[in-house]
């Protein structure tokens, strides 16, 4: 707990006070916004909810309730400035640290306020590339290849396998659960994700253009967008240079590609003669290849499993259920304890905002 307060501290501390004002954008929330829902979502479910103590802040549930503030009022909230917010969550993790001491504390509740905090210091991270400010303290970027070394595909034997979490796994969240028999066809999956040299192929052979490798609401999205190549991308040179916080770079053909979202990988797959893993064939061949570098968007929606029951945190899954597609795997930038086969990220198809690339499979 206390290192993911400190991560999240030094996130807070890169961004300058003028970068405290930011635009109105779906895929974004106001900074001080962010970092007071981060503290309050602890406070809620591990000092109110599992502890009975009172609130902290009579207006917390006023200024950072995720699930009762409309997206675009967190612009028009007067909220506690920064010096204030910083002292909030400094209290909050004070009072959680001493139940944790006191032994008083639900363990359930203070992991799903650590992986509440982890979520939203990759979507903080997010927002700092999104905006071209400078980058955070991150592990290095460079983190994963997905060039020659790493070609061809690893077959993967057809079979009932067990897709989702067992109890005794440690902490999963309400979508993992529970362990389930999926039948499987004999399938490969490539050793590497789609790298940046193999999309900018598709780019240069008018992928972007080409109505025939569009599904119709990928389609409609592209054009919806201008989308004409990666949202990062920009000619430079005679070549291709991705942005990356705010500098230019040149594209690495041998990396991952990142910032696609999941119309653009459907499109390359239509392209390439390959297709995107269902999140079970990608589940049951995990451990085939490494994984870890960019999220991996999956063929499937994101739907529940058999049996599903909403945990305590009821906003986190079920709202989203059919309206978004899963994610499987992390990316560099997602803390290290979020790592496991079964975890489900999940996103709309047109999000091209997180680190999110793909890997596929033949047809």
């Amino acid at each position: 707990m206390e290192e993911a307060r400190r991560r999240t501290l030094q996130l807070e501390a890169a961004a300058a006070e003028s970068e405290l004002a930011v635009p109105r954008l779906a895929i974004v929330n106001p900074p001080l916004w962010e970092l007071g829902h981060v503290g309050w979502f602890q406070e809620k479910w591990v000092l109110r909810h599992a502890a009975g103590r009172p609130p902290l802040r009579p207006d917390g549930d006023a200024f950072y309730d995720s699930a009762a503030v409309p997206h675009d009022a967190r612009w028009e909230l007067a909220l506690p400035g920064r010096a204030e917010t910083l002292s909030y969550l400094r209290e909050v993790e004070r009072e959680v640290l001493a139940l944790v001491a006191g032994g008083a504390a639900e363990r359930y509740f203070v992991e799903l306020s650590v992986f509440h905090e982890d979520m939203h210091f990759e979507a903080m991270a997010f927002t700092r590339q999104t905006l071209a400010r400078s980058a955070p303290p991150l592990p290095p970027a460079a983190a994963g290849r997905a060039g020659a070394e790493l070609a061809g595909d690893v077959p993967v034997e057809g079979g009932t396998r067990l897709v989702g979490a067992r109890a005794g796994d440690g902490f999963v969240f309400d979508n993992e659960k529970w362990a389930h028999p999926v039948a499987l066809a004999p399938f490969a999956i490539a050793r590497a994700p789609v790298s940046q040299g193999r999309f900018a192929e598709f780019v240069e052979d008018g992928g972007y253009r080409r109505r025939e490798l569009w599904g119709e609401a990928g389609w409609r999205w592209r054009a919806a967008a201008e989308a004409a190549a990666p949202v990062y991308w920009a000619r430079r040179d005679g070549g291709w240079a991705r942005r990356d916080f705010d500098r230019w770079v040149p594209l690495e053909p041998d990396r991952p590609m990142v910032h696609a979202c999941w119309y653009e990988a459907e499109a390359w797959c239509r392209w390439a003669g390959r297709r995107l893993p269902s999140e079970a064939e990608w589940e049951a061949a995990a451990g085939a290849f490494t994984w870890g570098a960019v999220w991996e968007w999956t063929a499937s929606d994101f739907l529940p499993y058999p049996g599903f029951s909403p945990d305590p945190y009821r906003e986190y899954s079920q709202p989203w259920f059919g309206s978004h597609k899963v994610l499987r795997g992390g990316s560099f930038a997602t803390p290290r304890r979020l790592l496991r086969a079964t975890f489900r990220n999940f996103y709309t198809p047109d999000r091209r905002d997180p680190w999110a690339g793909f890997r596929t499979c033949p047809t």
